[in-house]
């Protein structure tokens, strides 16, 4: 091959670590593969050359040689040459483990007994606005998996013991050449656990967990909304063969309230507001979630007028300032009237000449005659 730099090659920096030096033949490796490169020579030897700068710089000792004395220093070693696809210290084996060991399920057994994580679990709380704006303390009760008390999670019967899988030999991984690429599967008489359960627990049934109900106290913090979430660190489903056991995720959801509608830190309400309050002005009492309020509403209040009150609104859970409920005005026309109170109305009604007692009517009027004007055009 030619002679050259072997950082130059990987592209890297004289002192990148182990793993930049890995990262970076992978991805000349799978760049330049033959596999993907079929009759392509010059790809071939751009790969080889990748290989042979990895399995230098990969090697401390050798690598030292190499900074000190270049290409002499490790050809002298026997490490300059183009060597074929071993799996030994830095092999292509080495660089492309992890890969597979992604895609097929699991990295290199280490021997024993292969131990999984238990699954986490949602529960679904509902809660009305009032919790969720205070907080409060639940009690939830789950079906999940429990560690097996007779065998101790381990699956096996009281005073045995799981043997070793002599497929496996305990790695929990079967390792298959294929081409030039050696590829690790889950071994498929254990199913990754590097042990076979001869003699099982008659509780789990070898599984070294049970199914059981538990009731679980949570506390809920001021706050929050639809669509957070609440961890419950380790109390999912228990790991097979004595695995750490999974989390509890409780998902909010907050119930519509028949007064408020919320909107981050703001509550929204409307207030229903007599003719005569409106016209002549007044103040109401109003709801928060904390008691009543005054509000005052002044001369001509209109349907839709926006009343603010500061800070009778949510505290984030995340922090932040309190919102403000803001209140909708609208105006109630009365109604069961008897004759007397008709004739009054009708009464009023012919005392109000001119368009300064009904401005907003004036002003459609006048935009509905400008319509059709301009439909006459």
């Amino acid at each position: 091959m030619s002679k050259r730099d072997y950082y130059e090659v990987l592209g890297v920096a004289k002192n990148a670590s182990k793993d930049e030096l890995k990262k970076a033949y992978r991805k000349q490796a799978m760049k330049f593969h033959p596999d993907r490169n079929p009759d392509n020579a010059d790809a071939e030897a751009k790969f080889k050359d990748a290989k042979e700068a990895f399995d230098v710089l990969n090697d401390e000792q050798k690598r030292s040689a190499y900074d000190q004395f270049g290409h002499a220093g490790v050809d002298q070693m026997g490490g300059g040459g183009g060597g074929g696809f071993h799996q030994g210290q830095g092999g292509f084996g080495d660089a492309f483990g992890d890969i597979f060991g992604d895609i097929f399920g699991g990295g290199r057994g280490g021997g024993g007994q292969r131990v999984n994580r238990g699954d986490d679990l949602r529960y679904n709380l509902d809660l009305s606005l009032e919790d969720a704006v205070s907080g409060t303390e639940v009690k939830i009760r789950v079906p999940t998996y429990v560690s097996c008390k007779p065998c101790n999670g381990s699956g096996a019967k009281k005073g045995s013991k799981p043997k070793t899988c002599d497929t496996c030999a305990g790695h929990g991984q079967v390792r298959m050449q294929q081409g030039f690429f050696s590829i690790q599967q889950t071994c498929p008489k254990c199913h990754g656990s590097g042990e076979i359960i001869s003699d099982p627990c008659r509780t789990c049934h070898g599984q070294g967990r049970v199914q059981e109900h538990k009731t679980l106290s949570a506390k809920i913090p001021a706050g929050v909304d639809t669509g957070d979430r609440i961890r419950l660190g380790g109390e999912g489903e228990a790991g097979e063969h004595g695995g750490p056991s999974g989390d509890l995720y409780i998902h909010i959801n907050v119930k519509d309230h028949p007064i408020f509608v919320r909107e981050e830190a703001n509550l929204y309400c409307e207030v229903p507001v007599s003719f005569s309050t409106a016209a002549l002005g007044g103040e109401l009492e109003v709801p928060t979630l904390g008691g009543r309020v005054k509000l005052k509403i002044p001369v001509e209040t209109q349907t839709g007028k926006m009343f603010r009150v500061r800070g009778k609104g949510v505290k984030p859970v995340r922090g932040g300032a309190v919102g403000d409920l803001y209140c909708r005005a609208v105006i109630e026309t009365p109604v069961h009237l008897n004759s007397e109170q008709k004739d009054l109305l009708r009464k009023f009604d012919e005392s109000l000449h001119g368009a300064k007692h009904n401005p907003q009517s004036h002003s459609w009027l006048d935009k509905v005659k400008d319509f059709f004007d301009d439909m006459k055009t």
